[in-house]
């Protein structure tokens, strides 16, 4: 199943290294990535896949946890979803 994973924020030591951690540990593979400061916001959004059989829930949490701690929103949804909310016309 493939991921979207935004993050924003402000600009810290960490943050992609705390959340590319947390996928690995949830064994979700970053298939692409693209990040930008903006003003000292920090802005990051993944491409990402996980196994049929992953708990999008738990993955969800974890990232909300790491999130918290590096000071940051991390969000994951379904690309499906995220796509369908984002789709112009």
């Amino acid at each position: 199943m493939k991921l979207v994973v935004t993050v924003v924020g402000l600009d810290r030591v960490g943050i992609t290294a705390g959340v590319a951690t947390t996928l690995a540990e949830n064994e979700v593979n970053i298939v692409s990535i693209n990040q930008t400061i903006l003003d000292g916001m920090f802005n990051m959004i993944m491409m990402c896949e996980a196994s049929d059989a992953s708990d999008v829930e738990h993955i969800q949490q974890a990232l909300a946890k790491v999130g918290d701690a590096l000071g940051v929103q991390v969000r994951a949804q379904h690309a499906d979803i995220f796509l369908s909310m984002h789709r112009v016309g």
